[in-house]
């Protein structure tokens, strides 16, 4: 264990000391445990994102660009019309 010697603003300093009576802790110990928790929760925020970066991408890149989403689907203008002459709907 460390001590260390923290300065806070008057308010901030008065609300703690609340919070810590309500638990029934010293304030010492309430801010050791905030700062535990805060560090336990970026461990596991840094440790996720590293998992995710070791998943292998399926949409990396040689360089060449992607193909266009009418390339994919089959899709032109003609889509448009295809569907305005089955409704009956012509251009005027």
């Amino acid at each position: 264990m460390k001590n260390v010697t923290i300065t806070m603003e008057d308010k901030v300093a008065d609300w703690a000391r609340i919070e810590a009576a309500k638990g029934n802790i010293s304030l010492s110990r309430m801010l050791g445990d905030m700062l535990a928790e805060k560090m336990q929760q970026n461990d596991a925020y840094a440790r996720a994102y590293q998992e995710w970066k070791q998943i292998p991408r399926v949409w990396k890149s040689d360089g060449s660009p992607y193909p266009q989403r009418d390339e994919l689907y089959e899709r032109g203008h003609t889509a448009g019309a295809e569907l305005k002459s089955v409704a009956g709907v012509t251009n005027a």
